[in-house]
């Protein structure tokens, strides 16, 4: 997971949205169109952060298609304070 949030956070572009949406999330559980809403970034940008973080396990979602909700992955809550040690580097 570490090597994980390296590389989505600070390895790529894009990692300051995807800090974001993780804190957003720690908030609590949303769905893309309210991610993209609170955050105000497009749309399409948001499901493409949100796919690569649930592709490293960072979250996970529930429900159906429209409307599905994002949630942290209880991996990324046992790593986080990796995830904070990558915070304090950027």
């Amino acid at each position: 997971m570490e090597k994980a949030l390296w590389y989505l956070l600070v390895g790529t572009r894009g990692g300051e949205n995807r800090v974001r949406i993780i804190a957003a999330l720690d908030d609590r559980p949303r769905n893309a169109n309210q991610l993209a809403e609170c955050l105000d970034v497009d749309y399409n940008t948001v499901r493409h952060h949100l796919d690569m973080l649930q592709k490293h396990d960072v979250i996970e979602s529930g429900g159906d298609e429209y409307g599905k909700l994002y949630f942290l992955t209880d991996q990324f809550e046992r790593h986080r304070e990796e995830f904070e040690t990558v915070l304090e580097a950027m």
